[in-house]
């Protein structure tokens, strides 16, 4: 009998360890990627001092994001009962109890404290990571229920982690490429907006208030609102933050036309931009888009399309093609 209870024991301690896990949401960290951005586009992604403490700030922000989806979780958990999918996080369906959910969320803020004194980053880092988790705990508690600010504050949070990883390289970033975030984080979010409305049609009452507020119509033009100014803002970005050609394949097409003259190279990812965007829309109004970060891990052309487009620029910024202003 006794060897029955510790079996027990066992399995008891191994669905909590499992339910802790999950309830933290590691596939979102994928998000947090968007951190790199700064050190990425500025031409020091090589350089070991930066490169050290965007790991860090990467570090930080996963346990700050894991700790607000608990809280998000802990407010939700009854309309998430509703809902076909979250039904069965851990808080909602009961494998972690609300006790041991606060308890976690207050380890993992200590955590990312402790993680931003190691990295010895910036003051300004810690405190945009604090601004995000008060915005996150107040989007949680209330402003989830009022339509389009959702959409806004969701938005934001993208918007703060990749200001967050150029606060902590003290890079400058492009007013051009600012919109652009801006465009993309406004487009992802009311992607998602957009395919829970598709998700309770199969559902008896709502499981989110602030969809009551929005219709299929209204969210076609957000998403191809801030679709479209998604790609023209990378358009101009690439246009006016180019850097320099200096090789001589590029040097002797200048000499021969003043048609191929241009300093423009980042230009060429902006087919594969459009492509993604194409994408993306279309997997939106498939009703595939409520965990944009899933679908940008499953996604064979969306897959693809990253891939390249991280290609293409790592070549035009590394590849010694071109000289950075």
């Amino acid at each position: 009998m006794a060897d029955i209870q510790t079996q027990k024991d066992q399995q008891s301690k191994g669905s909590l360890i499992a339910a802790a896990i999950k309830v933290a949401r590691p596939i979102h960290w994928t998000k947090n990627f968007s951190v790199f951005a700064a050190i990425f586009l500025s031409g020091y992604l090589f350089d070991k001092f930066s490169l050290n403490k965007t790991i860090w700030a990467f570090i930080a922000f996963c346990f700050i994001t894991s700790a607000t989806y608990i809280i998000n979780d802990i407010f939700d958990r009854n309309s998430d009962r509703l809902h076909p999918v979250k039904r069965f996080r851990p808080i909602a369906s009961g494998s972690l109890p609300i006790p041991l959910a606060i308890i976690e969320v207050i380890a993992l803020i200590f955590c990312a404290i402790v993680v931003t004194s190691v990295g010895n980053l910036d003051p300004i880092f810690l405190t945009l990571i604090m601004i995000y988790l008060v915005i996150q705990f107040f989007y949680s508690l209330w402003l989830k229920n009022i339509a389009i600010l959702d959409i806004i504050i969701i938005a934001a949070g993208f918007v703060l982690r990749v200001y967050a990883g150029a606060f902590v390289i003290n890079a400058h970033l492009s007013v051009w490429f600012l919109l652009c975030v801006i465009s993309v984080a406004l487009f992802l979010a009311s992607g998602k907006r957009r395919a829970e409305l598709n998700v309770i049609q199969n559902v008896d009452g709502l499981t989110r208030k602030s969809l009551g507020s929005y219709h299929k119509d209204l969210l076609n033009s957000y998403v191809t609102m801030f679709g479209n100014a998604s790609w023209m803002s990378w358009s101009l970005f690439t246009f006016f933050e180019s850097p320099r050609t200096s090789t001589p394949f590029w040097l002797v097409l200048a000499e021969l036309s003043n048609t191929t003259a241009i300093g423009k190279l980042l230009m060429l990812t902006i087919p594969v931009t459009i492509f993604g965007i194409m994408r993306y829309e279309s997997l939106i109004f498939q009703g595939k888009s409520e965990t944009p970060e899933r679908l940008l891990l499953t996604d064979k052309a969306l897959v693809i399309a990253v891939a390249l487009w991280v290609i293409l620029v790592y070549w035009i910024l590394y590849s010694g093609i071109s000289v950075i202003q």
